[in-house]
């Protein structure tokens, strides 16, 4: 059987549709849905984002150099399709879908109160790659709802309801099929 040709950018996935909120140099916030966006180094802890020079938020990234990643989860799931599809150029976002904005602990960009998690970032370099740049950044912050920590203090996100985009449609992500190092623990 003869091998189609694909589109890269579509077959590495699921990917993250994140809602990222930026701020510009005179206080306006917006709000962008992102599907390119990952972790690049863990430390120090760096992630990157992908925005086409097009996007109404591209010229915010490029006055301030702060945002924040909010990881979307299936509440957020409607303002992420909105968010990804409805231009700040046109309307305020936030009221347009009712998202409720926060102050960041150190960067000049909003969070959403609504996101399990907020990842506040600092841009230290923009790399232009053709249809996007890439806006690789420093975590600042990452602000965590109480309702994702357990009683020892971890990181439990597997009850957050996080969502992964991949070829036009969201899914839930849930069912864990195996844990870090699994395949060379020991078995009690």
């Amino acid at each position: 059987m003869p091998k189609q040709k694909w589109n890269p950018c579509s077959i590495l996935s699921p990917v993250p549709p994140v809602l990222v909120t930026v701020r510009d140099k005179d206080g306006h916030d917006n709000v962008l849905t992102i599907a390119w966006a990952g972790t690049v180094c863990s430390s120090p802890a760096m992630v990157s984002i992908s925005v086409k020079k097009e996007r109404f938020s591209h010229h915010m990234l490029m006055e301030n150099g702060d945002f924040v990643i909010n990881l979307t989860n299936r509440k957020l799931l409607r303002a992420a399709d909105y968010c990804g599809v409805r231009s700040g150029r046109d309307e305020d976002k936030f009221t347009a879908i009712k998202l409720e904005k926060e102050k960041a602990s150190e960067v000049n960009a909003c969070l959403l109160r609504e996101s399990p998690v907020n990842i506040e970032c600092r841009v230290s370099e923009v790399l232009e790659l053709g249809s996007h740049d890439m806006f690789l950044a420093n975590v600042v912050c990452v602000d965590v709802d109480e309702a994702e920590i357990d009683r020892e203090g971890k990181l439990v996100l597997g009850m957050a309801e996080l969502v992964a985009y991949t070829h036009g449609s969201d899914y839930e992500i849930g069912k864990v099929l195996g844990t870090f190092g699994f395949t060379v623990r020991k078995k009690p």
